[in-house]
């Protein structure tokens, strides 16, 4: 039984007895990089995040195994107090997944390294680093709820600098960085679908996919409704 206690080396002997060779085919049909992987599902994942809670030295130490199933776990058990900037590049450095993005860019708002790392990283040309800043954009607008709306439009710009990048795990975080910005709150709401309706009458295509697609989910009812602005007419 893990325990708060328990160091790397229990975890990942832990994780090796939960292997799953005949959930790897799946993953890999959702994009997910499987070839240091395990196969276990992200749910057996997190009951073991809950039972070794937050130990930094332990996550560091999980991440630098190079196995997908660990480095989720450290995501989820780091101490955002203490994930420094230097750290976050090199972890970034590190990412071939948009599944191991995702998960650390959650980390990485919550140590509030984002007014650093988002132009930082939507800069850098990799493909998995860029979308970093996208996912932590939209990661920053739903879980950030006391920061201004100010702050969360001030990332616009670089979706709108970013949207002709037709690398697929780029585009997809640029357009849900927009369609989240834009669910945020009605005063985030407008400037997004503005952005939206500007990129959906692009001639580049990636541009265009992503603001047609961002209008669609901002003028639904159901968002629309959400954030206290009447639906359209149809």
């Amino acid at each position: 039984m893990l325990t708060p206690s328990s160091p790397a080396d229990a975890v990942i002997a832990h994780l090796k007895t939960l292997a799953a060779e005949n959930n790897l085919a799946g993953m890999a049909r959702f994009g997910i990089e499987t070839e240091t992987a395990l196969g276990i599902n992200n749910p057996a994942l997190n009951r073991i995040a809950r039972q070794i809670k937050r130990d930094h030295g332990r996550a560091l130490t999980l991440w630098d195994s190079n196995i997908r199933e660990a480095r989720l776990l450290a995501a989820l058990t780091a101490e955002p107090q203490k994930l420094t900037l230097d750290r976050a590049r090199q972890w970034a450095g590190d990412f071939n997944s948009w599944e191991i993005v995702d998960s650390v860019a959650d980390l990485f708002v919550k140590a509030r390294l984002e007014a650093t790392l988002i132009p930082e990283f939507a800069a850098d040309e990799r493909e998995f680093v860029r979308r970093t800043a996208f996912s932590m954009i939209a990661v920053a607008a739903v879980h950030l709820k006391t920061e201004p709306y100010e702050t969360i439009l001030a990332w616009l710009p670089l979706v709108e600098a970013h949207a002709g990048d037709d690398r697929n795990f780029v585009k997809k975080a640029v357009n849900w960085s927009l369609r989240q910005t834009g669910k945020r709150n009605a005063r985030c709401h407008g400037q997004a679908l503005s952005l939206a309706q500007t990129l959906a009458e692009r001639q580049d295509r990636t541009a265009r996919w992503i603001g047609k697609d961002a209008v669609r989910e901002l003028t639904s009812s159901a968002v629309l409704t959400r954030i206290g602005l009447q639906p359209l007419p149809r």
